[in-house]
């Protein structure tokens, strides 16, 4: 008797259809136009802001500055398990991509690196039973921790061979993890990078996405939608969710594109007189053969700032007379 092939159920539906196209149509136009990887301040930022939102879903209380003074080997308030998780959340970003998300050894390191320190059992299957729980209610019972590595197994083979759209299958693969439950704690976390990891060996551009900071605005619509899956065992509506997500990141990324492209002339053109010093408004312009104050401000200064190149001295004081300008400086690795 043949032995019986693991596949997961879930509906595609018109509107999955429809989204893998229209994100398919973003991407391609994202790899035609640019490399992101030319724009190491925005790549860190992202990675940054994903790791941030990731640990806020959490429920890490600590702020996006706080999470940047961290990395950079700054001393903050803040709990020791909160500043734990952050170093071990970008430890484990910083390493996930030359990962296998087809290993299960490679998926036990990852945890391992974000949940050290944090519980006994940091990269190994959970010893005991597990529940996820909307406040004192049992919303889903995980399955015995003695099936939990042949699930995963299974789900890791179903990935590595299905034919299946990577956008569907990476969204797949992360309910089923969820369902297992397979960690003591950290499942969470680990559904939602090892997404982004098999998303990123189809494409690299997803090796930066923040897609964790649409997952923390809807939060409640997560919980909500995970939890009628379960019910109707069925993860199509998760796809759809997670897919829509996707979507509207992208688009938000296309359109801070074409404004740069809009704008890359005049901001270069600041960046050359600003240099490694600081200006003030007045003398931006003169060095840059201005008069008017709008034209500077539309087309120089505020691009140059969305995009993080320009930041001001005085920061909490953005109308002080005695503001000036400067090239901001690379987070450091």
């Amino acid at each position: 008797m043949s032995e019986k092939v693991y596949i997961p159920l879930y509906t595609i539906t018109d509107k999955i259809v429809n989204l893998v196209s229209a994100i398919t149509e973003i991407i391609t136009k994202l790899m035609i136009n640019d490399d992101m990887t030319n724009i190491p301040r925005l790549l860190e930022d992202n990675r940054i802001r994903t790791i941030h939102a990731s640990l806020a879903i959490e429920n890490n209380s600590l702020s996006l500055d706080e999470v940047i003074d961290i990395i950079n080997g700054k001393k903050i308030l803040g709990t020791p398990a909160e500043i734990c998780e952050v170093k071990n959340a970008f430890e484990a970003y910083n390493r996930l991509l030359e990962m296998n998300p087809y290993s299960v050894k490679d998926m036990l390191l990852a945890h391992k690196v974000l949940m050290n320190e944090l519980t006994k059992e940091a990269g190994t299957f959970r010893s005991g039973g597990a529940g996820v729980f909307v406040g004192k209610q049992l919303v889903h019972m995980a399955p015995p921790a003695n099936q939990v590595p042949h699930l995963i197994k299974e789900l890791v083979d179903w990935a590595k061979k299905a034919e299946v759209h990577p956008l569907i299958k990476s969204c797949v693969f992360h309910y089923e993890f969820e369902f297992i439950h397979p960690f003591a704690e950290g499942n969470s976390r680990m559904g939602r990078m090892w997404q982004t990891l098999l998303l990123y060996k189809w494409k690299s551009l997803f090796g930066w996405l923040p897609i964790e900071t649409l997952i923390r605005e809807r939060q409640d619509e997560y919980n909500k939608v995970l939890d009628e899956c379960d019910q109707s065992a069925d993860s199509g509506k998760f796809v759809e969710f997670l897919l829509k997500a996707i979507y509207e990141v992208l688009c938000e990324i296309a359109d801070t594109e074409q404004v740069m492209e809009q704008v890359t002339e005049q901001v270069e053109r600041l960046l050359k007189v600003i240099g490694d010093k600081e200006f003030s408004t007045k003398e931006l312009m003169e060095l840059l053969e201005l008069k008017h104050r709008p034209t500077f401000r539309d087309n120089y200064l505020l691009p140059a700032m969305d995009i993080g190149y320009i930041e001001m001295t005085i920061p909490d004081k953005p109308n002080s007379s005695k503001q000036k300008y400067k090239m901001v400086k690379d987070i450091e690795q």
